[in-house]
């Protein structure tokens, strides 16, 4: 028997487990590898007496009588089953090793499962000194049974299995592909050991890319083994040929779930019920986790679905499964008191969600397909996944048939909203207004003037809002006037209005409170917390972030939370605490990556830039800064790119290169004065003036630093004073009045 990997921690536990108790049943999936398992813990359990190992699958056929199965252990054992007084064979098999102490390894009961019960029952109620050992794909399912159930290799362990199996020397790994394979194959060892037999021909990358084709890819394996572990299609047909038609029937329409579903999903697409799952379950089957939540192996998976479609039954349980997530997302409470439990359960259907819009689309249903992308695109919003919902509504559109002319012209609007959001500006007026004259809904235009926010687009997004503002009110909602109060709040705070911007903010929370709608208290929140940055209120500001921060996270809207712990970074700057700011920000980044959330890893990186630059690794910042340069101009627009120039342009300054400073803060200036913002004028103007009196060009630095006290006069507001960066170098008197100034453009620039 070829050598146990990845075993070692349950060979002791069971080891122990066996001390304990006189039965132990290892329970699980076919070919995870029970049987070298319960060898293994034989050979470890001390002073085991005698110890026979009895496959009940080499010598008994399906329905095998318990006299039956006494009789074959017997013969296994080298005993008599015709000895004795009298009584049946599994009587004479228990009087024959009473007064033994022995361990009894009962391999592969499955097949014979209630008759094994019966004899593994007699025997240790007759035998004082035995225990016994079973490895079945179901319990035996009697008094003083300890079942465990034998998981799957993880990662590590799986992959040195392939690779010793395929004799893949460290050297060679493809680690990539290796994992790919054993993540397909679901980490069991037979099916990798089933794989490994095909590396030489087809290479590890070739392998991988075919499993789709695993049943007849993975069809040779040892000559020695039983015929049920020589292919992988043998190896299921094993556990699928004992079901009865109902249970065959709930196996292979659960097939069409992706990631697993709950126990109502199984009900309304699979005809299941709780004792037809709990069957499956006990078979190993169908592997069950809390909620509960009924999954199938990638592999039990695919051998549904061709079980699916022999019974011609694939097209109408996939439209019954695509109508039930449809109908899921549709009744979601995105926008009220439920909104934390629906967007939850929206997260763990995500993969049946896309398995849903996948099925919907090759039948090439328009209406279907229409519905389900209206009903996620709030969720797909919430969640920052832009690109994802960008393509969903692009497959959805071009998806031909008939469909509602309102849901098509919803699915545009989000289209066209989430391709901006993506980063996409091209043409933006244009397709604002394409939108808008087919979906004149409220809506539709708070949330075209929402997503336009990333390119400064302050005239249009004040007209969208204010449309936005009074359809909302002219029919009572609650929630849209919030919506539409926390962009028109935002708006005026970038003006450096913030008596207005306190005043919608302050009417925004009150109203998404009553709503019950966390997300719009998360909008409010995030421009009041800024209204108090600006204004010096940091204990405020700080309290405002964090508050969000739990909202965001008991949502589990992670991009979010990516963002309010940036935030709380940039209040730790301005503070002085450039260590917790340092680790405030690099939170915010490793989470943004975790949801490839470009924007917001931009940001918190951006912050970790400013650190560094106030604590004179001037290098370091710059190739922070640099690193989003290119972003800056192909996506994130003139905002995010004005700052970005300025601070580079700082740097110069600080280094002593007028020329290269004045060039950066030339190009900053235009980027500010195509974003409308009086405060990312004024920056850029101070940054002018910097550089101008390195130069030694006074009057000229003198001009700009008047435009830009005028341009923050028309902000209507006065800047919070702090601390200026270190340097080793001392910058002109202009440059280090600047550095004195706080730069509200680095707290409000979402680069």
């Amino acid at each position: 028997m070829a050598p146990l990997v990845g075993r070692d921690a349950a060979v002791r536990e069971l080891t122990a487990l066996l001390g304990e108790s006189r039965l132990v049943t290892l329970h699980g999936t076919g070919g995870v590898g029970k049987t070298r398992l319960a060898v293994a813990v034989a050979r470890e359990v001390r002073d085991p007496g005698e110890a026979w190992l009895v496959r009940l699958d080499e010598g008994l056929e399906a329905g095998a009588s318990a006299d039956e199965a006494a009789s074959f252990t017997a013969g296994v054992l080298g005993l008599r089953d015709d000895a004795g007084s009298g009584g049946g064979p599994a009587a004479r098999l228990g009087e024959a090793l009473r007064g033994r102490r022995a361990l009894l390894v009962l391999d592969n009961c499955e097949h014979v499962a209630g008759s094994v019960a019966r004899l593994a029952a007699a025997l240790l109620r007759d035998v004082a000194d035995l225990r016994v050992l079973a490895t079945s794909r179901e319990p035996l399912a009697i008094s003083g049974e300890r079942l465990w159930t034998v998981p799957p290799l993880a990662a590590g362990a799986a992959a040195a299995l392939l690779a010793e199996r395929a004799g893949i020397a460290p050297g060679l790994r493809n680690d990539e592909a290796i994992a790919a394979i054993c993540d397909r194959l679901d980490g069991v060892p037979l099916a990798l050991e089933l794989a490994a037999t095909r590396v030489r021909a087809l290479g590890l990358a070739g392998l991988a890319e075919r499993l789709d084709d695993r049943f007849r890819l993975l069809s040779s394996g040892a000559r020695d083994a039983p015929p049920r572990q020589r292919t992988l299609r043998a190896l299921i047909d094993w556990s699928w040929e004992p079901l009865d038609e109902r249970e065959r029937a709930v196996l292979r329409r659960l097939a069409v779930h992706a990631g697993g579903c709950t126990l109502d999903a199984a009900e309304a697409v699979c005809g299941a019920d709780v004792e037809t799952l709990a069957g499956l379950v006990d078979r190993s089957l169908v592997a069950v986790g809390e909620g509960p939540r009924y999954r199938l192996l990638e592999t039990v998976a695919a051998y549904g679905a061709e079980r699916l479609r022999e019974a011609g039954e694939d097209g109408r349980v996939r439209r019954r499964h695509a109508e039930y997530y449809i109908g899921l997302a549709e009744r979601a409470d995105l926008r009220g008191p439920g909104q934390r439990d629906a967007l939850w359960r929206l997260r763990a259907e995500t993969g049946n969600l896309r398995a849903a819009l996948d099925g919907a689309v090759r039948a090439g249903d328009a209406g279907l397909a229409l519905r389900l992308v209206n009903a996620m695109g709030w969720a797909w919003f919430l969640w920052g996944r832009a690109g994802e919902a960008r393509r969903a509504f692009g497959r959805a559109l071009a998806v031909p048939g008939a469909a509602e002319p309102a849901d098509a012209a919803r699915a545009r609007t989000w289209h066209t909203g989430f391709a901006m959001l993506d980063g996409d500006g091209a043409d933006r007026d244009e397709r604002v207004r394409e939108a808008l004259a087919a979906d004149g809904d409220p809506w539709a235009h708070w949330f075209l003037g929402f997503v336009r926010g990333g390119f400064g687009d302050l005239g249009p997004i004040e007209e969208l809002t204010a449309r936005a503002l009074d359809g909302f009110r002219a029919r009572g909602d609650g929630w849209g006037e919030a919506a539409a109060l926390a962009v028109r709040a935002g708006q005026a705070l970038s003006a450096g209005d913030l008596a207005g911007a306190r005043r919608d903010g302050e009417r925004a929370l009150r109203l998404s409170g009553t709503a019950g709608d966390r997300w719009g208290r998360l909008q409010a929140t995030e421009t009041l917390a800024l209204v108090a940055e600006v204004t010096g209120d940091y204990a405020r500001a700080r309290e405002l972030h964090e508050s969000g921060l739990r909202d965001a996270e008991e949502l589990g809207l992670w991009a979010e939370a990516s963002g309010r712990l940036a935030r709380l970074g940039r209040v730790a700057m301005l503070e002085g605490d450039l260590d917790r700011a340092d680790d405030l920000h690099e939170r915010g980044r490793r989470l943004a990556v975790r949801e490839s959330h470009r924007r917001m890893e931009h940001f918190a990186e951006i912050g970790l830039a400013l650190a560094a630059r106030r604590r004179g690794r001037l290098a370091e910042a710059e190739a922070i800064l640099r690193r989003w340069l290119g972003w800056c101009r192909e996506i994130d627009g003139a905002p995010g790119l004005a700052f970005l120039l300025a601070e580079l342009g700082f740097i110069a300054e600080l280094r002593g290169d007028a020329g290269r400073a004045l060039d950066l803060h030339t190009e900053g200036l235009a980027a500010a004065r195509a974003t409308g913002h009086p405060r990312a004028v004024a920056l850029a103007q101070e940054g002018m003036a910097g550089a101008l009196s390195l130069a030694g060009r006074r009057a000229e630095a003198a001009r700009a630093l008047a435009a830009a006290s005028r341009a923050r006069a028309a902000a209507a507001r006065r800047c919070p004073r702090r601390s200026a960066a270190t340097s080793t170098a001392s910058p002109p008197a202009s440059a280090r009045a600047f550095l004195e100034v706080g730069r509200d453009a680095e707290i409000r620039s979402g680069g």
